[in-house]
């Protein structure tokens, strides 16, 4: 397809060439059909066992001969190590297997012994062998290190010659390839199988990188990680020399751009297809369809031929014959006669305007849908001042309410340019224009008409020849036409729909922001709670939790009935009882006089000897909670309002167990989620619970199912799967037992296997107290093994798996299987031992050897990464039971309340945000109303310092002091002012 853009860039050859350029086409999808034909009987032959192993036992025999055939030979070794692309688990002690290495295609190995054929012999050689003997290298010893890019930065640089491994792709594939997991440069294979399928006129990995500004290397990573079905949380833990150490929510933002992308490639081949079959596909209309980059422009290109479809005039005019009288105005206009063309017995050539209009359609329609028209429109568009506009629509004070007229009163008379205006406006306007409030509409200055005409005119389609005046009055006004009628409502279509999609990327993005900060608050460990589900008519619904979240009592007081005083001594009672000192109320109904109601006991110290304290929580979800199946099943005896009340408690206790139980859209920390795409919106949520909870690790024989769900690389099945086996077999010992769970194969252990956390006490105390039966059970089946050798021969028996029921201290940490031989041989390199884990002596034998010989240093001596090591200095330092979470802020805990009443301008209060949208943050300063800290407020300098953030910005639980800066009554709005984050 390479020729296709030269043919449009061309001023009048693409339009005479149409024919050939169909016919090349479809021998190329007739071709390509037949390949996928045979596509089935190659995999087969390529998965026949242990063909590659005769090659590797002999490595040095490839750069020896110089024949043919051993050219042939060395290029199917070479061919084998580009395409290991896969993510090997690193194998357990004493396991004879390396980085597996996949067969070649046939047909893959032929097209690229063409090309070897082709090329000069001596660098090739050179290049291969010194390739070979790397991978070689990297198979005999023990090590697997994750990637290294700065290896592959130098050696690229190297390795940038004739080949460079990069057979005929584009020239950015060559400048830096993509690694393989012992750091050295292979073929990059992420995207053959996308181009494959869905070939376009562009790159896949170079508009990926950028529409999201990310270098083309880390996206050709993850367009590769992501064909594998890697997750997020372990490419951005395990991975992350292949991505650039980006954070989870680029990778997120990444993967939905690269699924658009893909969206766009899959429906433009369908419409290929389908005009094909029609007989509808032209030279002309391949080419525009093949250089379509969003699906607004596959829409206006594609429009006119849907099933249907009445026509474009254009079409129409083509079908009464005047195309070749439009093609001759722009290059042959001196032997153009209109007049030859009129026909009076027909409608549409009766008259020469009737054939002056059907000629003006067909080039206004040739000039909309040229690749270099457009680009040039798009970019004279991006230098010049495009604004978006809203009005209130006439007839909407008719049929719709006053009131919610006046929630857009800021957008009745609205114009602000479209590189300014800020996401949240964009989704109101969306909004106002759905409920027929506001009209909407996009200016383009007259400026830009009139240079893009004269343009048209002068540069792209200037005629050949002279031209007489008329025929110019004809270009003259089909390039007007062009404008007004088919490429400003282009224009419109893709800025409204940029600007929308943008918005609610970014309300998606802001929503999961908000939603892992509030998963990742911190636990309230070691406390006995109660919890109190506010109501009036029904009581509020009380539930205490002992410390490790089980259920000790529930009842309902009725607090706002007159029985105040009674109650009061029902509550003393229950908290005396079970020595519980600190009461969470949820914020829904009542939740303002059940706190005061608390407040003024606490105040009069009624609860005495206890000191006790109370905190308001969210109660969001918790009555959808309360009547799932998963709650009926979790507490079955218990009345589903009492279930809300224990689910009020927990969510101090323990939030991400907890929150992770209920839809992530019905947690509330979003803006504007009804208006966006729900798609989106359910993906984007799900992986960021997926990335908190295994971010923060399980412990495998205490979580719940549901818990275990979220882990990366689980799902419901395997995790349902686990319980069962833990249910069966007893606790897990380490984490190599997770491959005996059905279900759970190689990829699904890699992804998870880093996440899953094991207390090493209680293996250690469930150990001993197996430990005699274990002996008895090896010393019977080795005696069994042996009269059963003698009987059999060589035959072998089936040894005892307690073999592998063995405690391995690294499984407490994050440091991922796959590395296991690179920690234990940096524990002999400072001595340590794996029983110290977490101590102080393991942090200081650390410390000496990385100042010392710095973390690059010791890096290159075990042969592993910075990354790497990095990662495994963390587990082995952090203390037994560390939780990322500690870094968090816990809930703001009270004893006396404030009234809205009492707030002043100045006033100096202490609040937790609530909620933070792209215009500012909300805030709960304890008076029933929350505050909004505008954005303009919130400074960099204001920050906390101590604090890593991902963005300029504050989520959440946050702890924050702020100002009273105005007070509005009537409408109960209260503007802060942030003064510091505590």
């Amino acid at each position: 397809m390479s020729s296709l853009p030269r043919r449009v860039k061309s001023e009048a050859k693409p339009l005479i060439s149409e024919d050939d350029e169909l016919s090349s086409f479809l021998n190329l999808s007739s071709e390509s059909e037949e390949e996928e034909e045979e596509w089935e009987p190659k995999s087969k032959i390529a998965k026949r066992p242990r063909l590659p192993k005769q090659n590797e036992s002999r490595p040095k025999r490839v750069a020896v001969p110089q024949s043919t055939v051993a050219r042939k030979r060395v290029k199917k070794i070479a061919i084998k190590e580009e395409l290991d692309v896969s993510l090997p688990i690193a194998p357990a002690e004493g396991s004879k297997d390396g980085v597996p290495l996949s067969k070649p295609k046939e047909e893959d190995v032929g097209t690229n012994l063409k090309i070897l054929n082709k090329k000069p012999e001596v660098p090739k050689k050179v290049q291969l062998n010194s390739f070979q003997g790397k991978n070689l290298n990297s198979l005999e010893s023990d090590e697997k290190p994750s990637t290294s890019v700065l290896v592959v930065g130098k050696q690229v640089k190297h390795e940038q010659s004739e080949e460079d491994f990069t057979f005929d792709e584009p020239p950015f594939k060559r400048i830096k390839s993509t690694t393989c997991l012992e750091g050295k440069p292979v073929k990059h294979a992420g995207g053959n199988k996308v181009k494959e399928e869905f070939e376009m006129n562009w790159d896949m990995v170079q508009v990926l990188s950028e529409r999201t500004s990310v270098e083309p290397w880390v996206c050709a990573n993850l367009i590769r990680l992501f064909q594998e079905e890697n997750t997020i949380p372990f490419i951005a833990r395990y991975r992350k020399e292949l991505i650039n150490n980006l954070e989870a929510d680029a990778l997120r933002e990444i993967q939905q751009t690269l699924e658009e992308l893909r969206t766009v490639a899959k429906k433009t081949h369908a419409m290929i297809q389908k005009l094909k079959k029609e007989g509808k596909l032209s030279g002309g209309l391949l080419t525009a369809l093949l250089n379509c980059r969003t699906l607004e422009e596959l829409d206006h290109v594609s429009a006119p031929y849907k099933t249907g479809s009445k026509g474009t005039k254009a079409q129409r005019a083509k079908q009464l014959g005047l195309e070749p009288a439009a093609l001759s105005l722009l290059q042959n206009p001196m032997e153009l006669n209109l007049f030859s063309y009129v026909r009076p017995n027909i409608k549409g050539l009766s008259t020469i305007q009737e054939v002056e209009a059907g000629v003006q359609h067909i080039l206004a329609d040739m000039f909309a849908k040229d690749k270099d028209t457009l680009d040039f429109i798009r970019k004279l568009c991006q230098q010049r001042y495009i604004c978006i506009q809203s009005a209130l629509a006439k007839a909407s004070s008719k049929n719709i309410n006053e009131k919610d007229i006046d929630k857009f009163q800021l957008y009745h008379e609205f114009s602000c340019n479209i590189k300014n205006i800020q996401h949240h406006q964009i989704l109101a306007i969306n909004r106002g224009e759905n409920l027929k409030i506001l009209t909407v509409k996009v200016n383009v200055p007259d400026g830009v008409k009139n240079e893009f005409c004269w343009w048209c005119v002068n540069e792209r389609w200037r005629p050949k020849h002279f031209v007489k005046p008329e025929l110019m009055r004809i270009l003259q006004n089909s390039v007007e036409d062009a404008y007004k009628r088919l490429i400003y409502p282009l224009l419109c279509r893709e800025f409204r729909s940029k600007l929308t999609s943008d918005a609610e990327k970014e309300s998606v993005m802001m929503f999961g922001r908000n939603l892992r900060q509030l998963l990742l608050t911190s636990p309230v460990r070691g406390r006995t709670l109660m919890g109190v589900d506010p109501g009036y008519k029904h009581g509020c619904k009380l539930a205490i939790i002992s410390p490790t979240s089980q259920i000790l009592h529930t009842d309902v007081v009725y607090l706002h009935s007159g029985q105040g005083f009674r109650e009061a001594e029902k509550i003393k009672r229950h908290l005396l009882q079970y020595n519980c000192s600190t009461v969470v109320i949820g914020n829904g109904t009542a939740c303002r006089e059940t706190e005061a109601y608390f407040a003024d006991l606490i105040m009069k110290k009624y609860f005495a000897p206890l000191d006790v304290v109370y905190c308001i929580v969210s109660e969001a979800g918790a009555s959808i909670y309360s009547v799932s199946p998963e709650a009926s099943k979790e507490m079955p005896d218990l009345d589903p309002n009492l279930r809300s009340a224990v689910s009020i408690a927990r969510r101090v206790q323990d939030p991400l167990a907890e929150l992770v139980k209920i839809e992530p859209k019905h947690i509330g920390v979003g803006m504007y989620q009804h208006d966006v795409s729900q798609t989106l919106l359910k993906a984007t949520l799900d992986s960021v619970v997926e990335e908190c909870v295994s971010f923060v690790g399980v412990d495998i024989n205490i979580c719940s199912e549901i818990l275990l769900r979220h882990i990366a690389g689980l799902n419901a099945n395997r995790a349902k799967n686990i319980i069962e086996w833990r249910e069966k077999n007893g606790p897990f010992i380490n984490r190599e037992q997770l491959k005996e769970v059905k279900g759970l194969g190689p990829k699904s252990f890699q992804q998870c296997a880093g996440f899953i956390r094991f207390n090493q006490e209680y293996i250690k105390t469930f150990c001993s107290s197996k430990k005699i039966e274990l002996e008895s059970h090896v010393l019977l089946n080795k005696a069994g093994a042996q009269v059963t050798k003698k009987k059999q021969g060589k035959k072998k028996s089936k040894l005892t798996p307690g073999a592998s029921q063995q405690p391995n201290p690294l499984d407490q940490t994050c440091i991922h299987p796959e590395s296991y031989n690179t920690a234990m041989r940096f524990l002999s390199f400072i001595g340590g031992n794996p029983n110290d884990i977490g101590k102080p002596d393991m942090q200081q034998k650390v410390n000496a050897v990385i100042q010392k010989e710095g973390l690059e240093g010791v890096a290159k001596r075990l042969n592993t990464t910075v990354h790497t090591l990095q990662l495994i200095i963390d587990g082995l330092t952090q203390p037994e039971g560390f939780d990322i979470r500690t870094d968090f802020d816990k809930p703001d805990f009270k004893r006396s309340i404030v009234c809205f009443e009492d707030l002043s301008v100045g006033t100096v209060l202490t609040g937790k945000v609530e909620n933070a949208t792209p215009f500012g943050v909300f805030v709960d300063i304890g008076v029933g109303k929350a505050g909004l800290i505008p954005v303009r407020n919130i400074t960099e300098a204001k920050l906390s310092k101590v604090k890593k953030r991902r963005s300029l910005g504050l989520g959440p639980g946050e702890r924050v002091e702020v100002k009273v800066v105005n007070i509005d009554i009537p409408r109960l709005r209260i503007t802060l002012d942030l003064i510091r984050v505590l």
